[in-house]
């Protein structure tokens, strides 16, 4: 009887925090404006699928969900909250068997900076928080239990992971390599069929698309070198992800012992291997500091059984501690009042004044489809808070691929008379300037709009030598992948259409050289393709380039219709 009392007293302080935790994120949800990356999975809701060039599917399940309920900013970010809080609950209910005590669960799960921000921020991030955590605590049971309830839970979950976001392999595979044993067990190979089977649908709309994510990030990327600054920035980021203060002191005590059980195994091989992990690809691009999410979740139960393990009064790490929540919570407070010099800090731009200048942009553009080449964040906030779809994010030759490059907008504005919107000046095309406390922009309307931004143009080489200016032929497939008939002729078109040759050095271009006008009499049915021998100068300076191929319609920039093909110039 006395142990019943005992838990039910250590639960108390637990529900006090999550529900203060809760309460927190509910207003903040309710007074921020949507973030440019919550907009844009917005519009993946809008069009439901089984996938997307960017993610798996289920950050726009969850705000399909949220937004049947409410149709604002606390709509979209209505299932975080909960899922935030779910989170914590069973990151409670695992660290709680370890004898932790409730005030330093609070101190270190509150104060890690991670977590806030996916306590009312909807991305990718918030489902893999989740089922991250859910995975940890339905594997602890696996591991001491073997039975057909858990191993159908467990596979349950990893679909879930998968569909969260493709980070969630690390922990599967981490997992594994923490504990190979697991391959010894019939029931093990039941979850992964299990498993397979659920998550079959997202891999067969990988391959009906021609596998678009894989295909972005394995091969269509154009990395700009190594520079020494990203990996001394991402170490620096990850301690202020656990905590501005205190983030030092959970790296140290997560990793201070040895594991001495499978399950603790699998959280150090699980925390160790995915900072690790972004760690080597420091080395070849920018690392996002919240990509080590994952990592956070076994990092921080790690800490926890440390400090109460190691039964010190810790009178210095509370005090540091309460620092850390402070500052935190001051913060995000700062954030709903939003005060003038937060409006200036980069990382909060986004949350203020979008909504007046998505007004704004509607006044202006009325009832026609709006096409802005800046990136797909404004795009969708434009979207969002005119609760349209009418406008599309021309993803240019200098910028990449997005999920705008496979929904049906662009399809609908063909020969439409278009608002076209810029954040700078563009001579003969902007004659209006849109500016409000978010910012400025140029806009002017152009008639009889045309773009290809969907066509695919392949070829079979993919890396290429030459001499400086030698004369060299790519012979390229051209495919049509709209609804509708194509063409590329320039005869009594209002805005000609160029196929262009560009090599870039990353993002900079150093050469761009236009087809003859054989191109123009190219023609092409639906789901048809046609063939072209491209003729191309190799640029006289030696070198590493970038080579693709662009669709360039006035007055638009071209977009980026090909992969790229390393070209090197010796």
């Amino acid at each position: 009887m006395e142990k019943t009392v005992t838990t039910v007293q250590s639960n108390k302080p637990i529900w006090f925090f999550i529900a203060c935790w809760t309460l927190f994120n509910i207003i903040q949800s309710a007074t921020l404006e949507i973030h440019a990356d919550e907009a844009y999975y917005w519009i993946y809701s809008r069009f439901l699928a089984w996938g997307y060039f960017d993610h798996p599917p289920m950050v726009a399940l969850f705000i399909k969900a949220g937004y049947a309920l409410f149709q604002n900013e606390f709509g979209v970010r209505l299932l975080t909250i909960c899922c935030s809080s779910i989170a914590l609950y069973v990151l409670w209910l695992i660290a709680k068997p370890y004898r932790v005590q409730p005030k330093w669960f609070i101190l270190v799960v509150s104060g890690m900076f991670i977590f806030n921000i996916y306590g009312f921020t909807t991305t990718p991030d918030v489902p893999l928080f989740l089922f991250t955590v859910l995975f940890f605590y339905v594997y602890k049971q696996y591991l001491e239990r073997d039975n057909l309830k858990l191993t159908l839970l467990l596979a349950l979950i990893i679909a879930c992971l998968l569909y969260s976001k493709y980070h969630a392999v690390l922990v599967i595979g981490f997992t594994i390599l923490s504990n190979p044993a697991l391959l010894k067990r019939k029931s093990f190979w039941l979850m992964a069929a299990v498993a397979t089977v659920l998550f079959l649908p997202h891999i067969l709309w990988q391959v009906n698309h021609g596998y678009p994510t894989i295909t972005y990030h394995l091969f269509d990327r154009s990395e700009a070198g190594y520079r020494i600054d990203q990996t001394l920035g991402y170490l620096p980021a990850q301690l202020a992800m656990g905590g501005p203060f205190i983030g030092w002191f959970v790296f140290y005590a997560a990793f201070r012992k040895r594991a001495t059980d499978p399950f603790k195994r699998g959280l150090m091989v699980n925390a160790a291997g995915t900072f690790i992990f972004f760690l080597l690809n420091s080395l070849k691009g920018i690392v996002e500091p919240h990509w080590t999410l994952i990592a956070f979740v076994p990092l921080v139960i790690l800490a926890l059984i440390y400090i109460t393990e190691t039964d010190r009064p810790y009178q210095w790490l509370q005090r540091l501690a309460i620092i850390n929540v402070v500052f935190i919570f001051t913060l995000r407070t700062c954030l709903v009042f939003g005060p003038a010099w937060i409006r200036k800090v980069e990382q909060f731009k986004s949350y203020y004044g979008f909504k007046e200048w998505a007004h704004l942009v509607k006044q202006k553009a009325g009832n026609h489809y709006v096409v802005m080449s800046e990136g797909f964040q404004n795009p969708s906030k434009y979207n969002f808070y005119n609760n349209t779809v009418t406008c599309l994010s021309y993803d240019a030759r200098d910028y990449r691929r997005t999920q705008y490059s496979l929904w049906p907008i662009e399809d609908s504005l063909q020969h439409k008379r278009i608002y076209y919107v810029l954040n700078r000046f563009q001579q003969g095309v902007t004659t209006d300037t849109i500016k409000n406390m978010a910012g400025s922009w140029y806009a002017g309307w152009v008639d009889d709009a045309r773009s290809y931004q969907k066509v695919q143009i392949s070829c079979a080489q993919k890396h290429v030598k030459a001499r400086p200016g030698q004369s060299l032929q790519f012979y390229v497939t051209i495919t049509n992948p709209y609804p509708f008939a194509i063409n590329f002729a320039n005869h009594n078109a209002k805005h000609p259409v160029f196929l262009e040759t560009c090599f870039f050095i990353h993002t900079t271009p150093v050469d761009v050289q236009q087809a003859d006008s054989t191109f123009n009499a190219i023609q092409i049915p639906v789901g048809k393709t046609a063939r072209y021998t491209v003729k191309v100068v190799a640029p006289k300076q030696k070198g590493l380039y970038d080579l693709f191929f662009s669709l360039r319609t006035e007055p638009f920039t071209g977009s980026r219709n090909s992969s790229y093909i390393k070209f090197t110039v010796e």
